[in-house]
């Protein structure tokens, strides 16, 4: 099995900055790509921006210019950069890997999230 951790997620207020982690462990041979998603206490789970093993970065228009994706010491590690926090913002982030495994093929692998809150 492959587990996400992320890390990284806590109160801030209004116009400041976070840095989520997020690391992949467990039996995978390969890491296509890993991206951050985000749901808030109204809203239905959006993707925030994603990036490939070969660096790719997508971000969502709306976020692009304040959160930034990027890759850690290896393809199993991402960060995700959020600046100039609004109230928002605040949601739970989830972290997913795009995986191959051993004995379940290729999968999407999700963590259990880190809470971001922003205070106005």
């Amino acid at each position: 099995q492959v587990q996400i951790r992320e890390s990284g997620g806590g109160l801030v207020q209004t116009g400041g900055s976070l840095r989520l982690s997020c690391a992949a462990s467990g039996r995978f041979t390969r890491v296509w790509s890993m991206a951050w998603y985000r749901q808030g206490p109204q809203t239905q789970r959006e993707l925030v921006a994603s990036i490939t093993s070969g660096g790719n970065a997508y971000h969502s228009d709306t976020l692009a210019g304040r959160f930034s994706i990027s890759r850690g010491n290896s393809q199993s590690e991402v960060h995700l950069q959020m600046n100039g926090l609004q109230p928002d913002d605040t949601a739970v982030y989830y972290c997913n890997a795009d995986a191959d495994t051993p004995q379940a093929g290729r999968r999407v692998f999700w963590g259990k999230g880190t809470q971001v809150t922003v205070s106005s």
